[in-house]
């Protein structure tokens, strides 16, 4: 079934309900303009319906499996993480400073919303990596942070 992403309904929720001009005010979201907001919801979107979706159905009739030791995703999985990898969205809102693209959470929520109702098995595997990303923000040390 073709996945037809809410981009205007997010940005509807982002601009009216959560406020999101408002990040503009702020020293690190200064440069965040609000046009942004539309532009990477749409980037998401067309990801999300033109690489992802065609790959639920994959991950329906050939589920990942372990075979002698090894898991074995479904066809296209692979390549479908690397488009997630590639485009940047995984550190989507990690700092600029550590390889991120600094925007704010609340957009890169609404980011992985997109992807995860597009293709949930393959949509959720950015997650622990982002989680990652924000604890060793907050907790670890200058050395790890460089590395």
């Amino acid at each position: 079934m073709p996945y037809q992403p809410p981009v205007e309904e997010h940005i509807f929720t982002l601009r009216n309900v959560i406020g999101i001009r408002e990040l503009a005010d702020t020293a690190r979201f200064a440069d965040f303009d609000e046009e942004d907001t539309a532009e990477i919801l749409a980037g998401a979107g067309r990801l999300a319906a033109e690489i992802l979706n065609p790959l639920q159905r994959s991950g329906d009739r050939h589920p990942a499996r372990l075979h002698n030791g090894v898991v074995v995703a479904p066809p296209g999985y692979a390549e479908g993480y690397r488009e997630i990898a590639g485009g940047g969205w995984i550190g989507i809102c990690a700092r600029p400073e550590h390889g991120g693209a600094g925007l704010p959470a609340t957009l890169a929520n609404a980011v992985n919303e997109i992807l995860n109702g597009s293709c949930l098995s393959l949509g959720l595997s950015p997650l622990l990596t982002q989680s990652q990303i924000r604890a060793l923000e907050a907790h670890a040390s200058r050395d790890i942070k460089r590395t």
